[in-house]
């Protein structure tokens, strides 16, 4: 035991010193604080400049305006009564319109809610019962910000009017009030008898943008010609909001079937990718370090002192020593973001967790991580013993990755679809593949008789691979410079007759 210490101490120390060993150490730490960063920074776009010009009276850019207000408020309200919902704060006033989030919010709903003193009244009520575990509601920034034209641009035509729009399009964002648009929107004076309206844009317009547009263009149409055909503005007005009153029914956010089976999924999912990521990256290298011993004549020196077998379990030790110590790292990182942060990636955690809160599922995530790791690592450990260079390594190790990774891919692709067919049962059963397949299904649901099956099946292929690539380990030490074709390979892993 002391000679595999000593081994496995030496394999840690000689990766340890390694500049992309510690590079890669800092990598998802580095990802984790970085991620928050560029997340704000995307979410920090500023809204978008309208610039309208109404020379049919006034009425419909006033339309507009008041349309785009309207949905603006009423996205507020249904993102801050999926934040009530989600964190239990209704009694902060359960006859609050945000407080009631089983329908559609109408506009006499949004009417209600400023009535009622819109957002900031709502908050403080909300702040009243909210704890300081939960964190506080933060309203996104406008979409559009709107502004009428000024005088010289409204009595602009022709070729005088294009100049002055490109120039406001082509004009930067530090550009005095005014003089820099992003949208320009003419409502000409011959509107509505002629309803063509004018948009220029300095990029792809949105298609939310343009419907909504054509969508309060209309109902002002329409309600100049119900006017126009003598029927009262008032009763225009009414059949024109005349619309029926859906009442929608969702689940609570993380609640929906696949919503919750991918949040369920995260934890199991991670561990399968971080376990594949430590493995690559600690296999190659020991690969990279049993080559060196090779090609520097270390191992004979090596094998006066200990035997085949101390080496072999030693340097399969140290691999796990590495690995353990990437994915230690990785994960309190990442619980340290968990639980000493704020905001969506939380809310999201919390029931990813889930998994966690079963003893049967810790066990079961523990043993065939440390199971899938060993069974993998001494695959690394039996072609280090084969080559006497990385090229001829690599050779060795090219289609073992590949017949490990491909069908591991496709098995989280289907995961994270939500299925469960023939090839995710084979995956299961097969050895090699087994560790990524229970642990990528422990947040969809595995049956316990299929997880100690296939938990007996792998340590019972552990051990032959013990035994066999054992052999071939200790065949394979001293026969360096020596191309072992294929019969050679299989007398390797024949026992050595005494």
């Amino acid at each position: 035991m002391n000679n595999i210490l000593l081994i496995a101490r030496r394999e840690f120390r000689q990766v340890a010193a390694m500049k992309s060993f510690w590079l890669t150490l800092l990598l998802i730490p580095l990802a984790l604080a970085i991620g928050p960063l560029l997340t704000s920074a995307l979410d920090e776009e500023e809204a978008t400049n309208v610039v309208l010009i109404d020379r049919a009276g006034g009425s419909a850019s006033a339309a507009i305006e008041q349309r785009f207000a309207l949905e603006e408020d009423r996205f507020v309200l249904r993102d801050l009564s999926r934040y009530v919902r989600r964190h239990d704060l209704e009694r902060a006033d359960p006859e609050a319109i945000w407080a009631q989030y089983d329908r559609w919010y109408t506009d006499a709903d949004v009417a209600a809610f400023r009535q009622a003193g819109g957002l900031e009244s709502a908050l403080e009520a909300i702040d009243a019962v909210r704890s300081e575990d939960t964190p506080p509601y933060e309203a996104g920034a406008p979409l559009y910000s709107f502004a009428n034209a000024d005088s010289d641009l409204a009595a602009s035509t022709g070729d005088a009017l294009q100049a002055r729009v490109d120039a406001m399009l082509e004009a930067d964002d530090d550009s005095p009030a005014g003089e820099a648009a992003d949208v320009v929107v003419l409502v000409d004076a011959g509107y509505p008898q002629d309803p063509t309206v004018r948009l220029w844009s300095n990029e792809q317009p949105s298609t939310g943008f343009v419907t909504t547009l054509q969508d309060v263009l209309t109902v002002d149409l329409r309600q100049r010609l119900l006017t126009d055909q003598g029927i009262a503005p008032a009763s225009a007005a009414a059949i024109q909001s005349a619309a029926p009153a859906i009442a929608v029914t969702t689940p609570p956010p993380g609640g929906g079937a696949r919503e919750a089976l991918l949040i369920r999924s995260i934890v199991p999912l991670a561990l399968a990718y971080i376990l594949m990521m430590a493995l690559m990256l600690s296999g190659s290298w020991m690969l990279q370090g049993s080559v060196e011993e090779r090609s520097n004549k270390l191992l004979e020196s090596l094998l006066a002192c200990i035997r085949p077998e101390e080496l072999m379990y030693g340097k399969l030790l140290g691999a796990l020593a590495v690995g353990f110590s990437m994915i230690l790292v990785w994960l309190g990182c990442a619980a340290a973001v968990v639980f000493f942060t704020q905001g969506a990636i939380s809310d999201m955690i919390r029931p990813a967790l889930e998994p966690l809160t079963s003893p049967g599922a810790i066990l079961a995530m523990i043993y065939f991580f440390v199971a899938g790791y060993i069974a993998i690592s001494i695959l690394f450990v039996a072609v280090g013993a084969l080559a006497d260079s990385m090229s001829e390594a690599q050779g060795y190790l090219m289609p073992i990755l590949l017949g490990i990774l491909l069908p591991i891919t496709l098995l989280i692709n289907v995961i994270i679809a939500g299925q469960e067919g023939l090839l995710v049962q084979v995956l299961t059963w097969v050895p090699i593949w087994t560790p990524f397949a229970v642990l990528s299904r422990l947040g969809m649901g595995i049956e316990w008789w299929e997880m100690v099956g296939s938990g007996i099946l792998l340590a019972g292929f552990i051990a032959l691979e013990v035994i066999f690539l054992g052999r071939l380990f200790r065949a394979s030490l001293l026969a360096t410079g020596q191309k072992p074709g294929l019969k050679q390979l299989v007398d390797r892993f024949k026992p050595v007759r005494t």
